[in-house]
Protein backbone atom coordinates (compact mmCIF):
# COMPACT_ATOMS: atom_id res chain seq x y z
CA UNK A 1 0.00 0.00 0.00
CA UNK A 2 1.39 3.50 -0.63
CA UNK A 3 1.51 5.50 2.28
CA UNK A 4 0.78 8.86 0.33
CA UNK A 5 -2.82 7.17 0.16
CA UNK A 6 -3.17 7.10 3.66
CA UNK A 7 -2.23 10.69 4.22
CA UNK A 8 -4.72 11.91 1.59
CA UNK A 9 -7.76 10.20 2.84
CA UNK A 10 -7.00 10.90 6.58
CA UNK A 11 -6.28 14.72 5.49
CA UNK A 12 -9.61 14.46 4.19
CA UNK A 13 -12.02 12.98 7.04
CA UNK A 14 -13.67 15.02 8.81
CA UNK A 15 -16.14 12.65 9.96
CA UNK A 16 -16.36 11.90 13.82
CA UNK A 17 -15.63 8.50 15.12
CA UNK A 18 -19.19 7.66 15.83
CA UNK A 19 -22.10 9.43 13.86
CA UNK A 20 -25.54 8.45 14.39
CA UNK A 21 -28.11 10.30 12.12
CA UNK A 22 -31.65 8.71 13.08
CA UNK A 23 -33.22 11.21 14.39
CA UNK A 24 -34.38 10.20 18.13
CA UNK A 25 -37.18 12.61 18.44
CA UNK A 26 -38.68 10.90 15.65
CA UNK A 27 -41.08 8.18 17.12
CA UNK A 28 -42.48 7.41 14.32
CA UNK A 29 -40.43 5.04 13.56
CA UNK A 30 -38.27 2.34 15.14
CA UNK A 31 -35.35 0.53 13.17
CA UNK A 32 -35.88 -3.38 14.34
CA UNK A 33 -33.92 -6.30 13.78
CA UNK A 34 -34.00 -7.86 9.96
CA UNK A 35 -37.10 -10.08 9.87
CA UNK A 36 -37.59 -9.24 13.44
CA UNK A 37 -34.72 -12.43 14.69
CA UNK A 38 -32.08 -12.18 16.41
CA UNK A 39 -28.29 -12.18 14.73
CA UNK A 40 -26.26 -15.35 15.15
CA UNK A 41 -22.68 -15.47 14.27
CA UNK A 42 -19.69 -18.02 15.16
CA UNK A 43 -16.30 -16.36 15.52
CA UNK A 44 -13.49 -18.53 14.86
CA UNK A 45 -10.41 -17.44 15.48
CA UNK A 46 -6.58 -18.62 15.30
CA UNK A 47 -7.32 -20.35 11.94
CA UNK A 48 -5.60 -21.12 8.34
CA UNK A 49 -4.38 -23.49 5.73
CA UNK A 50 -2.78 -26.65 7.55
CA UNK A 51 -1.13 -24.91 10.28
CA UNK A 52 -1.93 -25.85 13.58
CA UNK A 53 -1.21 -22.22 15.62
CA UNK A 54 -1.17 -23.69 19.00
CA UNK A 55 1.50 -25.77 18.02
CA UNK A 56 3.56 -23.18 15.97
CA UNK A 57 2.85 -20.82 18.16
CA UNK A 58 3.31 -21.28 21.79
CA UNK A 59 7.08 -21.79 21.56
CA UNK A 60 7.30 -17.78 19.98
CA UNK A 61 4.88 -16.68 22.81
CA UNK A 62 7.19 -18.26 25.36
CA UNK A 63 10.20 -16.88 24.48
CA UNK A 64 8.48 -13.34 25.08
CA UNK A 65 7.25 -14.58 28.32
CA UNK A 66 9.67 -18.02 29.73
CA UNK A 67 7.10 -18.55 32.58
CA UNK A 68 4.07 -18.44 31.37
CA UNK A 69 2.89 -20.46 28.12
CA UNK A 70 4.03 -23.78 29.89
CA UNK A 71 1.81 -26.47 27.66
CA UNK A 72 3.76 -29.53 26.44
CA UNK A 73 3.09 -28.06 22.75
CA UNK A 74 5.69 -30.85 21.31
CA UNK A 75 2.32 -33.01 21.93
CA UNK A 76 0.13 -31.07 20.33
CA UNK A 77 -0.59 -31.65 16.26
CA UNK A 78 1.33 -29.11 13.91
CA UNK A 79 -1.54 -29.88 11.10
CA UNK A 80 -5.35 -29.07 11.44
CA UNK A 81 -6.47 -31.33 8.59
CA UNK A 82 -8.58 -30.40 5.81
CA UNK A 83 -10.25 -33.60 6.44
CA UNK A 84 -11.76 -32.04 9.36
CA UNK A 85 -12.61 -28.47 7.80
CA UNK A 86 -14.71 -30.09 5.62
CA UNK A 87 -16.45 -32.29 8.00
CA UNK A 88 -16.97 -29.28 9.63
CA UNK A 89 -17.92 -26.94 7.05
CA UNK A 90 -20.83 -29.86 5.87
CA UNK A 91 -22.09 -29.79 9.40
CA UNK A 92 -22.98 -26.14 9.66
CA UNK A 93 -24.32 -25.89 6.31
CA UNK A 94 -26.56 -28.65 7.23
CA UNK A 95 -27.69 -26.27 10.24
CA UNK A 96 -27.75 -23.20 8.36
CA UNK A 97 -24.92 -21.82 10.68
CA UNK A 98 -22.70 -18.89 9.27
CA UNK A 99 -19.41 -17.33 11.20
CA UNK A 100 -15.96 -15.78 10.72
CA UNK A 101 -13.17 -18.07 9.82
CA UNK A 102 -9.52 -16.75 9.91
CA UNK A 103 -6.90 -17.50 7.18
CA UNK A 104 -3.82 -16.37 9.56
CA UNK A 105 -1.58 -15.03 6.01
CA UNK A 106 2.12 -15.87 7.64
CA UNK A 107 0.72 -18.44 10.50
CA UNK A 108 3.37 -18.13 12.65
CA UNK A 109 6.03 -17.58 10.33
CA UNK A 110 6.28 -20.63 8.92
CA UNK A 111 5.03 -20.02 5.56
CA UNK A 112 2.85 -17.89 3.47
CA UNK A 113 -0.07 -18.68 1.98
CA UNK A 114 0.21 -16.90 -0.99
CA UNK A 115 3.71 -18.67 -1.92
CA UNK A 116 4.35 -21.91 -0.19
CA UNK A 117 4.77 -23.66 3.34
CA UNK A 118 7.71 -25.49 4.38
CA UNK A 119 6.39 -29.13 6.10
CA UNK A 120 3.77 -29.25 2.96
CA UNK A 121 3.65 -29.39 -0.85
CA UNK A 122 2.34 -26.78 -3.24
CA UNK A 123 -0.55 -28.99 -4.46
CA UNK A 124 -1.26 -29.60 -0.33
CA UNK A 125 -1.53 -25.92 0.71
CA UNK A 126 -3.56 -25.35 -2.97
CA UNK A 127 -6.26 -27.65 -1.79
CA UNK A 128 -6.22 -26.55 1.39
CA UNK A 129 -7.20 -22.77 0.23
CA UNK A 130 -9.92 -24.06 -2.18
CA UNK A 131 -11.36 -25.76 0.46
CA UNK A 132 -12.00 -22.23 1.99
CA UNK A 133 -12.75 -20.44 -1.60
CA UNK A 134 -15.43 -23.26 -2.25
CA UNK A 135 -16.82 -24.56 0.89
CA UNK A 136 -16.19 -21.80 3.70
CA UNK A 137 -16.21 -18.24 1.73
CA UNK A 138 -19.76 -18.49 0.38
CA UNK A 139 -21.54 -18.71 4.34
CA UNK A 140 -18.15 -17.62 6.15
CA UNK A 141 -16.53 -13.97 6.32
CA UNK A 142 -12.98 -14.56 5.36
CA UNK A 143 -10.40 -12.32 7.58
CA UNK A 144 -6.86 -12.11 8.23
CA UNK A 145 -5.59 -12.38 11.57
CA UNK A 146 -3.00 -9.40 10.47
CA UNK A 147 0.44 -11.66 9.12
CA UNK A 148 1.91 -14.21 11.51
CA UNK A 149 -0.31 -13.63 14.93
CA UNK A 150 2.94 -13.95 16.99
CA UNK A 151 5.99 -11.34 15.61
CA UNK A 152 5.70 -8.30 14.18
CA UNK A 153 6.74 -8.34 10.37
CA UNK A 154 8.89 -5.35 8.87
CA UNK A 155 6.67 -5.15 5.83
CA UNK A 156 9.63 -3.71 3.44
CA UNK A 157 11.19 -6.87 3.88
CA UNK A 158 9.06 -9.18 4.81
CA UNK A 159 11.19 -10.47 7.69
CA UNK A 160 10.09 -10.89 11.38
CA UNK A 161 11.62 -8.13 13.70
CA UNK A 162 15.02 -9.31 15.39
CA UNK A 163 13.79 -8.89 19.01
CA UNK A 164 11.50 -11.16 20.54
CA UNK A 165 9.78 -9.26 23.26
CA UNK A 166 6.47 -7.86 23.86
CA UNK A 167 6.72 -5.09 21.81
CA UNK A 168 7.95 -6.64 18.66
CA UNK A 169 4.69 -9.57 19.16
CA UNK A 170 1.82 -8.51 17.53
CA UNK A 171 -0.16 -9.44 20.26
CA UNK A 172 1.09 -7.20 22.62
CA UNK A 173 2.85 -3.62 22.59
CA UNK A 174 3.51 -2.93 18.83
CA UNK A 175 0.29 -1.87 17.89
CA UNK A 176 -0.83 0.18 20.77
CA UNK A 177 0.68 3.41 19.91
CA UNK A 178 0.79 3.45 16.27
CA UNK A 179 -1.18 5.90 14.12
CA UNK A 180 -3.89 4.91 11.44
CA UNK A 181 -1.82 4.83 8.99
CA UNK A 182 0.73 2.75 10.60
CA UNK A 183 -1.70 0.73 11.41
CA UNK A 184 -3.41 0.43 8.12
CA UNK A 185 -0.29 -0.28 6.25
CA UNK A 186 0.05 -3.36 8.44
CA UNK A 187 -3.58 -4.56 7.83
CA UNK A 188 -3.18 -3.96 4.24
CA UNK A 189 0.10 -6.15 3.76
CA UNK A 190 -2.19 -8.60 5.77
CA UNK A 191 -5.00 -8.44 3.28
CA UNK A 192 -2.98 -8.57 0.03
CA UNK A 193 -1.65 -11.79 0.89
CA UNK A 194 -5.20 -13.24 0.95
CA UNK A 195 -5.94 -11.07 -1.89
CA UNK A 196 -3.33 -12.75 -3.41
CA UNK A 197 -4.11 -16.49 -2.43
CA UNK A 198 -8.24 -15.83 -4.31
CA UNK A 199 -9.65 -15.47 -1.07
CA UNK A 200 -12.06 -11.83 -0.40
CA UNK A 201 -12.35 -9.87 3.25
CA UNK A 202 -14.00 -7.46 4.37
CA UNK A 203 -12.89 -7.19 7.49
CA UNK A 204 -9.91 -8.34 10.15
CA UNK A 205 -9.40 -10.37 12.99
CA UNK A 206 -7.40 -8.32 15.70
CA UNK A 207 -4.80 -11.19 17.29
CA UNK A 208 -4.46 -11.27 21.13
CA UNK A 209 -4.42 -7.54 22.17
CA UNK A 210 -4.08 -6.27 19.14
CA UNK A 211 -5.05 -2.45 19.40
CA UNK A 212 -7.12 -2.64 22.59
CA UNK A 213 -5.83 0.41 23.66
CA UNK A 214 -6.12 2.04 20.70
CA UNK A 215 -9.41 1.12 18.81
CA UNK A 216 -10.37 4.70 17.15
CA UNK A 217 -6.80 3.83 14.70
CA UNK A 218 -7.33 0.28 14.44
CA UNK A 219 -10.59 1.07 12.98
CA UNK A 220 -9.38 3.75 11.04
CA UNK A 221 -6.51 1.73 10.06
CA UNK A 222 -8.56 -1.22 9.17
CA UNK A 223 -11.34 1.13 6.75
CA UNK A 224 -8.62 2.01 4.34
CA UNK A 225 -6.98 -1.13 4.34
CA UNK A 226 -10.07 -2.87 3.18
CA UNK A 227 -10.88 -0.01 0.68
CA UNK A 228 -7.37 -0.48 -0.66
CA UNK A 229 -7.02 -3.82 -1.37
CA UNK A 230 -10.71 -4.97 -1.83
CA UNK A 231 -12.65 -1.80 -2.60
CA UNK A 232 -14.79 -2.17 -0.06
CA UNK A 233 -16.66 0.59 1.74
CA UNK A 234 -18.01 -1.17 5.11
CA UNK A 235 -14.74 -2.40 6.86
CA UNK A 236 -15.82 -4.12 9.65
CA UNK A 237 -13.11 -5.74 12.62
CA UNK A 238 -13.36 -8.41 15.56
CA UNK A 239 -11.40 -6.78 18.73
CA UNK A 240 -13.05 -7.57 21.59
CA UNK A 241 -15.42 -9.65 23.36
CA UNK A 242 -18.04 -8.96 26.59
CA UNK A 243 -19.39 -11.41 28.94
CA UNK A 244 -20.74 -8.90 31.38
CA UNK A 245 -24.40 -9.51 30.80
CA UNK A 246 -24.60 -5.59 32.18
CA UNK A 247 -22.99 -4.53 28.65
CA UNK A 248 -24.05 -4.44 25.39
CA UNK A 249 -22.16 -6.32 22.65
CA UNK A 250 -24.35 -4.19 19.96
CA UNK A 251 -21.98 -3.27 17.37
CA UNK A 252 -20.29 0.06 17.35
CA UNK A 253 -19.99 2.53 14.16
CA UNK A 254 -16.69 4.24 13.83
CA UNK A 255 -15.61 7.19 10.98
CA UNK A 256 -18.38 7.70 9.24
CA UNK A 257 -17.95 9.74 6.40
CA UNK A 258 -19.45 11.09 3.25
CA UNK A 259 -22.71 9.58 4.04
CA UNK A 260 -24.55 12.14 1.80
CA UNK A 261 -22.29 11.30 -1.70
CA UNK A 262 -21.67 8.55 -3.57
CA UNK A 263 -19.12 6.83 -1.57
CA UNK A 264 -19.73 6.71 1.72
CA UNK A 265 -17.63 4.54 4.11
CA UNK A 266 -17.68 3.99 7.71
CA UNK A 267 -15.51 1.18 10.16
CA UNK A 268 -17.67 -1.46 12.48
CA UNK A 269 -16.08 -3.19 15.77
CA UNK A 270 -17.89 -6.34 15.38
CA UNK A 271 -18.26 -7.87 19.62
CA UNK A 272 -18.10 -11.10 20.86
CA UNK A 273 -20.52 -12.02 23.60
CA UNK A 274 -18.73 -15.12 25.19
CA UNK A 275 -15.67 -16.79 26.24
CA UNK A 276 -13.87 -19.74 24.46
CA UNK A 277 -15.93 -22.38 26.15
CA UNK A 278 -15.25 -24.66 23.58
CA UNK A 279 -11.95 -26.39 23.67
CA UNK A 280 -9.70 -23.13 24.15
CA UNK A 281 -7.65 -21.64 22.42
CA UNK A 282 -4.58 -24.43 22.70
CA UNK A 283 -6.68 -26.99 22.49
CA UNK A 284 -5.89 -28.35 25.78
CA UNK A 285 -8.84 -26.21 28.11
CA UNK A 286 -12.24 -28.06 27.74
CA UNK A 287 -15.12 -26.12 27.85
CA UNK A 288 -18.89 -26.91 29.03
CA UNK A 289 -21.67 -26.51 26.85
CA UNK A 290 -24.13 -25.20 29.82
CA UNK A 291 -22.16 -22.02 30.14
CA UNK A 292 -23.80 -21.37 26.64
CA UNK A 293 -27.41 -22.52 27.41
CA UNK A 294 -28.40 -25.42 29.90
CA UNK A 295 -29.46 -28.76 28.69
CA UNK A 296 -32.60 -27.42 30.39
CA UNK A 297 -32.58 -24.40 27.67
CA UNK A 298 -33.09 -22.03 30.53
CA UNK A 299 -30.00 -20.16 31.28
CA UNK A 300 -26.52 -19.53 29.67
CA UNK A 301 -24.76 -16.76 28.08
CA UNK A 302 -26.41 -16.88 24.96
CA UNK A 303 -30.00 -17.10 26.73
CA UNK A 304 -28.87 -13.75 28.23
CA UNK A 305 -28.17 -12.26 24.91
CA UNK A 306 -30.57 -13.40 22.85
CA UNK A 307 -33.45 -12.46 25.10
CA UNK A 308 -31.75 -9.07 25.05
CA UNK A 309 -32.16 -8.68 21.27
CA UNK A 310 -28.80 -7.66 20.97
CA UNK A 311 -26.57 -10.03 18.23
CA UNK A 312 -25.31 -13.35 19.84
CA UNK A 313 -22.15 -13.74 18.80
CA UNK A 314 -19.75 -16.71 19.87
CA UNK A 315 -16.05 -17.03 19.87
CA UNK A 316 -13.80 -20.00 19.48
CA UNK A 317 -10.34 -20.63 18.93
CA UNK A 318 -9.68 -23.28 15.79
CA UNK A 319 -7.29 -25.88 18.18
CA UNK A 320 -9.64 -25.87 20.59
CA UNK A 321 -12.73 -27.01 17.92
CA UNK A 322 -10.17 -29.96 16.71
CA UNK A 323 -8.80 -30.45 19.83
CA UNK A 324 -6.15 -32.57 18.99
CA UNK A 325 -8.26 -35.03 17.01
CA UNK A 326 -10.69 -35.38 19.74
CA UNK A 327 -12.77 -32.97 18.63
CA UNK A 328 -14.33 -31.82 21.73
CA UNK A 329 -14.55 -28.28 21.30
CA UNK A 330 -16.80 -29.22 17.59
CA UNK A 331 -18.95 -31.53 19.76
CA UNK A 332 -19.42 -28.62 22.29
CA UNK A 333 -20.49 -26.54 19.39
CA UNK A 334 -23.13 -29.07 17.63
CA UNK A 335 -24.90 -29.52 21.63
CA UNK A 336 -24.98 -25.64 21.57
CA UNK A 337 -26.13 -24.80 18.17
CA UNK A 338 -28.64 -27.74 18.70
CA UNK A 339 -30.40 -26.82 22.27
CA UNK A 340 -30.32 -22.89 20.73
CA UNK A 341 -32.54 -24.51 17.68
CA UNK A 342 -34.70 -26.35 20.05
CA UNK A 343 -35.22 -23.49 21.94
CA UNK A 344 -35.68 -20.37 19.51
CA UNK A 345 -37.99 -19.73 16.62
CA UNK A 346 -36.73 -16.68 15.84
CA UNK A 347 -32.58 -16.64 15.09
CA UNK A 348 -31.01 -15.54 11.90
CA UNK A 349 -27.36 -16.74 11.58
CA UNK A 350 -25.47 -13.63 9.68
CA UNK A 351 -22.32 -13.11 8.29
CA UNK A 352 -19.96 -10.63 10.19
CA UNK A 353 -20.06 -8.52 7.12
CA UNK A 354 -24.01 -8.62 6.91
CA UNK A 355 -24.40 -7.32 10.43
CA UNK A 356 -22.06 -4.86 9.99
CA UNK A 357 -24.28 -3.41 7.00
CA UNK A 358 -27.21 -3.65 8.81
CA UNK A 359 -25.92 -1.78 11.37
CA UNK A 360 -24.58 0.77 9.86
CA UNK A 361 -28.19 1.57 7.93
CA UNK A 362 -29.74 1.19 10.90
CA UNK A 363 -27.88 3.62 12.81
CA UNK A 364 -26.50 5.88 9.78
CA UNK A 365 -29.91 6.01 7.52
CA UNK A 366 -31.54 9.30 8.13
CA UNK A 367 -35.33 9.11 8.90
CA UNK A 368 -38.00 11.57 8.79
CA UNK A 369 -41.48 11.95 8.31
CA UNK A 370 -45.04 12.95 8.20
CA UNK A 371 -48.29 11.64 8.97
CA UNK A 372 -48.47 9.99 5.49
CA UNK A 373 -45.09 9.78 4.63
CA UNK A 374 -41.77 8.48 5.82
CA UNK A 375 -38.69 9.42 4.28
CA UNK A 376 -35.76 7.32 4.85
CA UNK A 377 -32.12 8.35 2.90
CA UNK A 378 -29.73 5.78 3.36
CA UNK A 379 -25.94 5.74 2.65
CA UNK A 380 -26.00 2.21 2.22
CA UNK A 381 -28.06 -0.43 0.83
CA UNK A 382 -29.36 -3.21 2.89
CA UNK A 383 -31.24 -6.25 2.88
CA UNK A 384 -34.36 -7.18 4.58
CA UNK A 385 -33.87 -3.74 6.78
CA UNK A 386 -36.95 -3.88 9.32
CA UNK A 387 -39.11 -0.83 10.61
CA UNK A 388 -41.99 -0.59 12.80
CA UNK A 389 -44.50 2.43 12.63
CA UNK A 390 -45.93 4.42 15.79
CA UNK A 391 -49.51 3.90 14.23
CA UNK A 392 -51.28 1.77 11.91
CA UNK A 393 -50.73 1.86 8.40
CA UNK A 394 -53.15 -0.21 6.14
CA UNK A 395 -51.88 -1.23 2.63
CA UNK A 396 -48.35 0.48 2.94
CA UNK A 397 -46.28 0.82 -0.18
CA UNK A 398 -42.49 1.61 -0.74
CA UNK A 399 -41.31 4.29 -3.41
CA UNK A 400 -37.69 3.71 -4.41
CA UNK A 401 -36.27 5.04 -7.53
CA UNK A 402 -39.73 5.90 -9.29
CA UNK A 403 -40.88 2.65 -8.73
CA UNK A 404 -43.90 2.11 -6.06
CA UNK A 405 -43.81 -1.53 -4.72
CA UNK A 406 -46.86 -2.71 -2.34
CA UNK A 407 -46.01 -4.69 0.21
CA UNK A 408 -48.00 -8.44 1.18
CA UNK A 409 -49.43 -8.29 4.81
CA UNK A 410 -48.55 -11.96 6.79
CA UNK A 411 -49.93 -13.08 9.68
CA UNK A 412 -47.23 -12.68 11.92
CA UNK A 413 -43.45 -11.07 12.76
CA UNK A 414 -42.18 -14.89 12.33
CA UNK A 415 -44.01 -14.36 8.99
CA UNK A 416 -41.91 -11.72 7.66
CA UNK A 417 -39.51 -11.48 4.50
CA UNK A 418 -38.52 -9.20 1.86
CA UNK A 419 -41.57 -7.28 0.94
CA UNK A 420 -43.75 -8.00 3.67
CA UNK A 421 -45.35 -6.08 6.19
CA UNK A 422 -47.55 -7.26 9.73
CA UNK A 423 -49.39 -5.28 12.78
CA UNK A 424 -48.26 -6.11 16.44
CA UNK A 425 -51.05 -4.59 18.19
CA UNK A 426 -48.83 -1.44 18.48
CA UNK A 427 -48.20 -0.60 15.06
CA UNK A 428 -47.12 -1.92 11.71
CA UNK A 429 -43.76 -3.31 10.78
CA UNK A 430 -42.78 -3.61 7.38
CA UNK A 431 -39.77 -5.30 5.75
CA UNK A 432 -37.99 -4.58 2.27
CA UNK A 433 -34.72 -4.09 0.77
CA UNK A 434 -33.20 -0.73 1.62
CA UNK A 435 -31.74 1.05 -0.99
CA UNK A 436 -28.68 3.94 -1.10
CA UNK A 437 -30.64 6.85 -1.23
CA UNK A 438 -34.25 7.60 -0.94
CA UNK A 439 -36.65 4.96 -0.16
CA UNK A 440 -40.47 6.59 1.25
CA UNK A 441 -43.06 4.55 2.84
CA UNK A 442 -46.57 5.01 1.82
CA UNK A 443 -49.82 4.92 3.38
Amino acid sequence: MQRRNFIKQTSLSTAAVLTTRLAASNDMIEVLNPQCKVPLNFIIDDSTALVNLAYFGIPQFKEVFPDKYLQDWRKLPREIPDSFVLEFLEWCDSRGVKGKYSMVPYPACTGWLNRFIPGWSKKELEDSLKIVRDYAQPNWDIHSEMISHTRVIDIKTGIPFPDATPDYMENWEWSQTKSADELGEYIAYSLKILKDAGLHCDGVTTPGGFGHRNIPNLARGTQYAVREIYGGQIAHFFRDLITDKNKSVAPQIFHAEGLDGDDPSCSVHIIGCTGDWFGGWDGLTPGNADRFITADLSEGRMVDVIESGEPAIMVCHWPGIYYNGDKLGFNIFKTVVDRLHQKYDHLKWMKLCDISRYWAAKELTKITGTSETIDLRAPFACEEFTVKTSSAISNPSILQNGIKRSLKRVGSKSLLTKNTWTEDGSGTILCFDLIKGHNQILS
